[in-house]
């Protein structure tokens, strides 16, 4: 049987088969031998693909480039006793005595004859060691600087060549560590839900609430409660809309202490809508202020029974309230210590009564333009209790028996030696008697020692006093600091004068004695020595003169001596200038003060520009004077004293 062998188009190579034992290799006649490269090429086995094995029906290689040259890159070792140590094809392209293959193994019956070069530079691992099992690797790659492909570097070839002595897949497999990215972090995602409501607190309430619009997370953020335990508007309650309000106060009601809603009108719509709501989430409040709000009676109503902690309670203005609530919240707030219901003209002094009675606690009471204030029952039980330290009737109906029931009681022991009524002293503090026209001398007069802790006493507009009322009251108010005179026309000079022989003269701070046309220099000159601690006068169409303004500009640079200034504090950083600029130590207002000229005001002026000085006089005189004036203490509180002083020109 003869075969054309691929690779062979001539055909002069026949395939003869032998008739011999199963397993016997074919044989062929010796190729020409060759010499230099192409004899080492004849020799080798190629296991890599080539374009000549497409002729023969084998798939190449997936990493084999076809298309370019053949290359080689690995030659057998197996042993020369395979049945297939003879290709099939051209004798140009056979290797004497190899396999050829694809699975060469030891076992392979070896041919009969076998034909090897023992010239060529290839040898045959194993062979001559009969009976012995062959241990050595029975492949091995192409060194590559025989390879007739491209070079690989030389390391890659060393690696290669290790691999022969070991196993390869013994070696340890090296763990190829990923490239670590840059995290990108959400500082803000990741900061706790704490530090981020600290952050919020820096900011004002009208820019939490437009900061709300950032995100569904800011807004969930901006209306936490625990940023709105003290909702005060009075600063922006003309700009914050109704619905952010109500928001606000549904919202964070449980932590709500501080609730002041004053002026809010806009919510006078809100209140029939969610009034109840916002009653039922507001239960914790303390201090709650209602100041010029219109709302209705039922919400009123809700807030005052769900909140039993009530401490601070402003309802000034608000029309709803009457004696129902007062008596509401005589029953439901008993830790109530303030209670402003000024000119609330629905309500009297029948349900202040009920308060005074249930709540004895209650320290300060402000009820101006309201009416029953000279009901004998009242006024016994404001006795009875003696709790309360600021009382403010201006406006009111109270009257001299009212005021004797208040301070004196009914029918007191009298004191046999010095004439005077036998009771407890009062803890009143402040008292504001403002134009209470029913009022006489014999009423203030039931004060004198029997309000030894009187800081601050307003008796301004009634007209009907006199001197008589004030000779004793100064000398039995020692803590006197605050006290208004204005508009008392008959109260003289002499008056003055008592009050700064008095005991109180050395804690007087602020004085207004305006519209009191029988006063001038002979009453003030002796306050203005003796009074050391005067912040504010007022002074308005009195008969003072320069000699007033003289002896207050002298009084505050003796003050300004005796004050002890740290020498840190006196120099800047060069050691020359004043380092903070000078504190006003004393207010005059000398509005339609015929008397004052130019004179006495430039006084005070000068007196402001002296070196080193860290108390001055701020003045409020004649609008024709008073732009100079201003500009002069502005030029002066910047330093700029050379400049002030061309202004007293």
């Amino acid at each position: 049987m003869s075969q054309r062998m691929p690779g062979d188009p001539d055909g002069t190579a026949d395939l003869s088969m032998a008739g011999g034992p199963r397993g016997e290799a074919l044989r062929f006649e010796e190729p020409v031998k060759r010499k230099g490269r192409k004899r080492f090429l004849q020799s080798l086995q190629r296991i890599s693909s080539s374009p000549s094995l497409a002729r023969m029906g084998r798939v190449p290689s997936s990493s084999y480039r076809t298309g370019g040259k053949a290359s080689m890159s690995c030659v057998s070792l197996a042993s020369s006793s395979s049945a297939y140590g003879h290709t099939y094809g051209n004798p140009s392209h056979s290797s004497v005595g190899f396999s050829t293959a694809p699975t060469s193994a030891v076992t392979t019956p070896a041919p009969d004859n076998q034909t090897f070069d023992f010239k060529s530079r290839v040898r045959i691992i194993g062979q001559g060691v009969p009976n012995q099992t062959v241990t050595a690797p029975l492949t091995a790659p192409l060194p590559p600087e025989i390879r007739t492909g491209p070079k690989e570097p030389q390391h890659h070839a060393s690696f290669e060549l290790a691999a022969i002595d070991g196993d390869y897949f013994s070696n340890p497999v090296l763990e190829v560590v990923p490239e670590r990215k840059p995290r990108n972090i959400d500082f803000w995602g990741e900061m706790p839900d704490e530090i981020k409501v600290h952050i919020f607190r820096f900011l004002k309430p009208w820019e939490i609430v437009r900061c709300s619009a950032v995100s569904k997370d800011w807004h969930k953020m901006c209306f936490d409660g625990q940023l709105w335990t003290n909702i005060d508007t009075h600063e922006y309650y003309r700009d914050i809309p109704s619905a952010s309000l109500v928001r606000i106060m549904t919202a964070a009601g449980p932590f709500v202490r501080d609730l002041n809603l004053r002026g809010c009108a806009q919510l006078w719509e809100r209140w029939s809508t969610h009034g109840q709501a916002i009653s039922d989430a507001c239960q914790n409040l303390e201090y709650f202020s209602l100041e010029g709000c219109r709302i209705d009676r039922g919400s009123v109503h809700s807030f005052l029974l769900d909140n039993t902690r009530l401490v601070h309670i402003n309802f000034c203005g608000v029309q709803a309230i009457t004696n129902s609530e007062l008596r509401t919240i005589a029953h439901r707030c008993p830790k109530l210590e303030s209670l402003n219901v000024s000119w609330c003209t629905h309500m009297d002094t029948k349900g202040l009564l009920k308060i005074v009675q249930c709540c004895h606690k209650l320290r300060e009471l402000k009820a101006s333009e309201t009416r029953g204030w000279a009901e004998k029952e009242f006024m016994l039980e404001l006795f009875k209790r003696n709790t309360l330290e600021r009382l403010v009737v201006s406006h009111s109906d109270i009257d001299d028996e009212a005021l004797q029931l208040l301070f004196q009681g009914s029918d007191p022991e009298i004191d046999p030696l010095t004439d005077k009524p036998i009771v407890p002293p009062r803890r009143f503090r402040h008292l504001n008697f403002s134009r209470c026209n029913l009022l006489t001398d014999k009423g203030i007069k039931c004060l004198s020692h029997n309000v030894p802790r009187l800081a601050g006493l307003q008796v301004s507009h009634i007209i009907s006093l006199t001197d008589d009322a004030f000779q004793h009251l100064f000398e039995g108010t020692p803590r006197l600091t605050h006290l208004d005179m204005e508009e008392i026309d008959d109260v003289t000079n002499s008056t003055l004068q008592t009050l700064a022989q008095s005991p109180c003269a050395r804690n007087l701070q602020h004085l207004n004695i305006s519209y009191c046309e029988n006063l001038g220099d002979t009453g003030m000159l002796p306050v203005i020595k003796h009074c050391k601690n005067l912040r504010t006068v007022d002074l308005d169409n009195t008969r003072v003169s320069d000699l007033v303004l003289t002896e207050a500009a002298a009084q505050v640079r003796r003050r300004d001596h005796r004050q002890i200034i740290p020498f840190s504090e006196a120099l800047d950083c060069y050691g020359s200038a004043p380092r903070i600029a000078p504190k006003v130590a004393l207010h005059l207002t000398v509005y339609d003060c015929q008397n004052v000229t130019w004179t006495g005001i430039r006084e005070i002026m000068s007196r402001n520009t002296e070196p080193n000085r860290s108390l001055i006089v701020s003045l409020k005189c004649f609008y024709g004077y008073q732009d100079t004036v201003n500009e002069h203490m502005k030029r002066v509180r910047s330093g700029r004293l050379d400049s002030a002083q061309r202004l007293e020109r």
